[in-house]
């Protein structure tokens, strides 16, 4: 796997912090505005739909690693051309509310399919949480084997918090957190925990076992570039706080 080393860093000391755009999130004005307050915030990557021009756009404003997110590998390859660092399978989420599922064998198809277009880019799947943990942890590991170097875990659209405050932000994390935890012992490669986090949760994906962290609603819904950026940063200060709980 050939990372920017300033995401290679990241992950080896298990503090990466990728800010999601969303898939479908084809909106120039909206897409800046996440990659800025990214940047300014102080995370590690950005996560936008794959096209080429969000991809020049992204490269254009920041300096940070640009990864692209699809459910076509065909896609993939122009926004990679285009300068993408490296592409992900996933980010579900944008589906699932139209009814749309994604089993284990489809993603496993769509990971080979990838894989035979785009052989060495990194490639990042996330394995749906719609599955049972076993299920997932199945197929994390069929995954690895199909060449993917890192897994991304979600769950945060399924669970439905009773509570507010802390509380609740931890039960909306739960899923994610639990196919972290299990993933992680499963697999050698890096495992980035997404979906439903905050800076209540973002410590606890790391002491899962997570070497890193995706946000997206959290940020990416925010109505000002300063909010999204202070949502940034409470985020890396968060994980700055894990790292060195997990180092004690």
């Amino acid at each position: 796997m050939i990372l920017h080393p300033t995401l290679q860093s990241a992950l080896q000391q298990r503090n990466a912090l990728k800010v999601i755009s969303g898939l479908t999130n084809f909106d120039p004005k909206r897409v800046a505005a996440v990659v800025n307050a990214a940047s300014q915030g102080g995370a590690t990557f950005v996560d936008i739909a794959a096209d080429p021009s969000l991809v020049c756009l992204a490269k254009q404003l920041s300096q940070l690693s640009v990864c692209v997110s699809a459910v076509e590998p065909e896609k993939f390859v122009l926004a990679v051309e285009a300068g993408a660092d490296l592409i992900e399978i996933g980010n579900f989420d944008a589906f699932y509310a139209q009814g749309r599922r994604f089993e284990a064998a489809e993603v496993l198809e769509l990971t080979y399919r990838t894989r035979a277009l785009l052989p060495d880019i990194t490639l990042s799947v996330t394995v749906p949480h719609i599955l049972e943990l076993t299920q997932q942890v199945q197929l994390a590991e069929a995954l690895v084997k199909a060449g993917a170097d890192i897994i991304q875990t979600e769950g945060g659209t399924s669970s439905q918090p009773v509570h507010a405050g802390t509380q609740g932000l931890i039960e909306k994390a739960t899923p994610t957190l639990a196919a972290a935890y299990e993933i992680s012992r499963a697999v050698a490669v890096p495992v980035l925990c997404a979906s439903g986090l905050s800076s209540v949760t973002a410590p606890m994906a790391i002491a899962a076992g997570a070497s890193g962290i995706g946000v997206g609603s959290a940020i990416n819904q925010l109505n000002s570039e300063i909010a999204m950026i202070a949502a940034v940063r409470s985020l890396v200060e968060a994980l700055a706080t894990s790292r060195s709980v997990v180092t004690a």
